[in-house]
């Protein structure tokens, strides 16, 4: 496995969904570099600090955002027939 398939690799490693075959091969990678363990411990951090982000979703938007911008986004959200 190689630093590249790692990284393609990474979501499905975090969220326990790959089969265990490649769990393996990715983990003995992890073991034996190090920029991937650190490439790793960033994307937790990073999936933690999104969730903390969007955790409170009631707060009011403030008015400097444009409401263009919030109308794409709600837009964004709603299901596609």
């Amino acid at each position: 496995m190689t630093c590249k398939d790692l990284a393609d690799f990474l979501d499905e490693y975090i969220a326990d969904t790959m089969p265990a075959v490649r769990r393996t091969l990715v983990e003995e990678h992890l073991a034996a570099c190090p920029d991937c363990q650190h490439y790793l411990a960033s994307y937790r951090e990073t999936v933690r600090l999104g969730k903390v982000a969007f955790a409170r979703t009631d707060d009011p938007v403030p008015a400097s955002v444009p409401e263009g911008l919030l109308a794409a986004l709600r837009a964004s959200r709603q299901p596609r027939p």
